[in-house]
């Protein structure tokens, strides 16, 4: 198995490995990798060390197989100040996903911090889930739930580490590490049985406050219902300096 998410083919082209596998089905990726692949792509449309990508918007159009994928973006709005950004994932002839991300200056004021602090980080890793299979993706993912846990509902806090880059030889970036990992905020801090219930996000907005520092990122998330309306998973990520980014997901909760 290739160590990475993705290898290179050229053109914007992809292959993607066993890594990206979800848990629902093998052969479909998991929503992580891909968001971090389209990442990728933003960033290198605004390398100005001035700027930074404060929001990203992944659409999530439809399964992504765990096969070759193609890459593209551009600049949508230009801007001095601010910049708004797209990207596209193609598989088998049709659009997976899209990102739409918002670039803008560095702040010039003071910090201003959130209060908010992540619950210290577990020294042993935690063991899969029982209720789905160990898909490639959770296997490339080092676990460490602080609060919670695969198979506890209610609000959990994992701390997580990339067991693998994004591409080969390529050390992920602060926002590819974020992405690769907050789309997971509805699995860890799900309220309903997987068995009876489904709840699908075909979106995730996460506004990020500063880059991360480290390998580590903490998400602690939480998931609630409205009955008549939707799901809504939240979720607040950290490295070991504080919070870095912000996440949400809009669910569709449906018995099976």
């Amino acid at each position: 198995m290739t160590d990475a998410y993705f290898v290179p083919l050229g053109d914007g082209r992809f292959r993607a490995t066993e890594h990206t596998s979800g848990p629902w089905d093998p052969g479909s990726q998991h929503a992580g990798p891909p968001s971090a692949l389209l990442a990728r792509a933003l960033e290198a449309l605004a390398p100005d060390p001035q700027r930074m990508l404060a929001r990203v918007t992944l659409e999530i159009l439809g399964p992504v197989p765990v096969d070759e994928v193609e890459v593209q973006a551009a600049v949508v709005r230009p801007g001095r100040s601010v910049e708004m950004l797209e990207a596209e994932l193609r598989a088998g002839g049709r659009t997976a996903m899209r990102a739409r991300a918002w670039t803008m200056l560095r702040a010039a004021a003071d910090d201003v911090t959130d209060s908010a602090t992540a619950l210290p980080r577990p020294d042993a890793e935690s063991a899969g889930p029982r209720m789905w299979p160990y898909s490639g993706y959770l296997h490339s993912v080092e676990w460490r739930f602080a609060r919670g846990g695969w198979d506890e509902p209610g609000p959990a806090t994992a701390w997580t580490r990339l067991r693998v880059p994004i591409v080969p030889d390529e050390v992920p970036s602060p926002l590819q590490r974020v992405l690769a990992v907050a789309d997971s905020g509805s699995g860890i801090s799900w309220v309903l049985p997987f068995g009876n219930w489904l709840f699908i996000n075909p979106e995730l907005t996460v506004h990020v406050q500063r880059e991360a520092q480290g390998e580590w990122i903490s998400l602690a998330a939480e998931t609630t219902i409205a009955q008549g309306g939707t799901g809504l998973a939240r979720s607040v990520l950290h490295d070991d300096r504080g919070p870095v980014a912000y996440g949400a997901q809009s669910l569709l909760v449906a018995r099976r």
